[in-house]
């Protein structure tokens, strides 16, 4: 699991420098400009971490599998060679993925202007400047074929939870409910996160569409995923939790400290 994690957080941390450095960048300097290279190596980046990250996710829900239904094969099934070899079939078929994409979406020919409604490069925004109605249909089918593969992925992972969910509730000891539930929470929190945000990007009806609800969804799904899941998977530390207890208690008791003292008192006894 900690492998996986290890894989999970290096993925994290490239999809977010993928487009933030970019877009601080422009701000600061006041300007919207990116270069055609430079354009295309964000979206095979970007494309390329987030395909991966999702395929991984996948193989995390197998490990979640294999530890609570099968924990005596653990070892046989998920070796380190199998973890391994698991981890690179992730990285792997993200690379493929986004090369794939990346190649046939910039052999398009552009000829409805070179501005992008997004503060990163994307590739629905850089199909709408395309003017090839064949190459478009074939990236289209691309995309149709990336969503069937990643609609599998989703397919599998749902399966494996309904497996881990009926042996953990024929387990007969509380505790030992709690603790797999406790285990699987946080990539379960991780994958609805991921596929939700991912969805509402990409299949929003086009009515609804406008530059600033464009921006919004953009930054739900590339921004808040990566950032949100090493807090997810942190809380599972108890010294963590602590550390993160003691300053709100802190605080929530000086707030109370500093309020008159029926508020205060009636605050108590609340």
């Amino acid at each position: 699991m900690y492998f996986f994690l290890l894989n999970l957080s290096f993925l994290d941390l490239g999809s977010v420098s993928t487009t933030l450095p970019k877009s601080m960048a422009n701000s600061l300097w006041d300007t919207r400009a990116i270069s055609y290279k430079g354009c295309a190596a964000q979206v095979f980046g970007f494309f390329f971490l987030l395909s991966a990250e999702y395929f991984l996710l996948t193989v995390m829900s197998y490990d979640r599998y294999v530890a609570i239904c099968k924990p005596l094969h653990y070892g046989t099934l998920l070796g380190s060679r199998a973890c391994v070899h698991m981890a690179a079939a992730a990285w792997g078929s993200g690379f493929l993925n986004a090369l794939l994409h990346t190649a046939n979406t910039f052999s398009l020919p552009l000829c409805q202007g070179n501005a992008l409604d997004q503060f990163f490069c994307e590739i629905p925004q850089i199909l709408r400047l395309s003017c090839s109605d064949s190459d478009y249909h074939r990236e289209v089918w691309l995309i149709a074929f990336s969503s069937f593969l990643l609609l599998g992925c989703f397919v599998f992972i749902v399966l494996s939870y309904v497996q881990i969910f009926r042996a953990v509730l024929s387990f007969p000891s509380e505790q030992g409910r709690h603790k797999a539930f406790s285990t699987c929470l946080p990539h379960l929190v991780v994958v609805s996160l991921f596929i939700s945000t991912a969805m509402v990007a990409y299949l929003k009806p086009p009515s609804i569409s406008s530059p600033l609800l464009n921006l919004m969804v953009s930054l739900l799904y590339s921004v808040v995923p990566p950032a949100v899941n090493p807090l997810i998977y942190s809380m599972r530390n108890q010294e963590l939790k602590d550390a993160l207890r003691k300053p709100v208690t802190g605080c929530l008791s000086a707030a109370i400290g500093c309020l008159p003292s029926s508020a205060a008192d009636s605050q108590r006894l609340s």
